[in-house]
């Protein structure tokens, strides 16, 4: 089954394939009989890595969608436990100003504890959230590897069209 066909008739895992161009082994006109220039071999070359890598990306775009899909079906579970969770610390809170005002705290006075208690946890875990947020930082050696990439692409695109001139 090609990938044109998977397009048609929909993947198992919820990933759409789309088609992508074959690289042609040979074309018209470069049999063995045939000469081609270096610029046209340039070309072709080129062209050819182009289509590579466009269907690379295009079978990385395809696995990391399905990918992606699982892991939000599987985390709305974890999203719908984690609300049900949060529904029912207020028990545990009730709980706790009940278990003060039988410690002899006057009822008003146990539930103003436990909400004190509620904000200074809730300010505690901003903090923290707010400390680690604040250490992101942007992907150096990524950045830097791209450019040495960027770089060395227009150097051997201008060592390749200096080649084709001189030839």
């Amino acid at each position: 089954m090609n990938s044109a066909q998977k397009n048609q008739q929909g993947s198992s895992d919820g990933a759409a394939w789309s088609a992508v161009t074959s690289l042609p082994l040979s074309e018209e006109g470069t049999g063995a009989g045939s000469e081609q220039s270096i610029g046209a071999l340039v070309r072709d070359a080129t062209a050819h890595l182009s289509t590579l890598v466009r269907a690379e990306i295009e079978l990385a775009k395809a696995e990391v969608t399905g990918e992606v899909k699982k892991g939000v079906k599987g985390s709305v579970f974890f999203v719908l436990a984690l609300a049900v969770l949060g529904f029912s610390m207020f028990f545990l809170f009730f709980t706790l100003a009940e278990g003060l005002n039988a410690l002899g705290i006057w009822r008003w006075a146990s539930f103003g504890i436990v909400f004190l208690l509620m904000l200074l946890v809730a300010g505690l875990f901003g903090l923290l959230g707010y400390l680690r947020v604040r250490k992101i930082r942007a992907p150096k050696r990524t950045i830097a590897t791209l450019k040495d990439t960027k770089q060395l692409t227009k150097r051997r695109g201008q060592d390749s069209a200096h080649e084709a001139i001189t030839s």
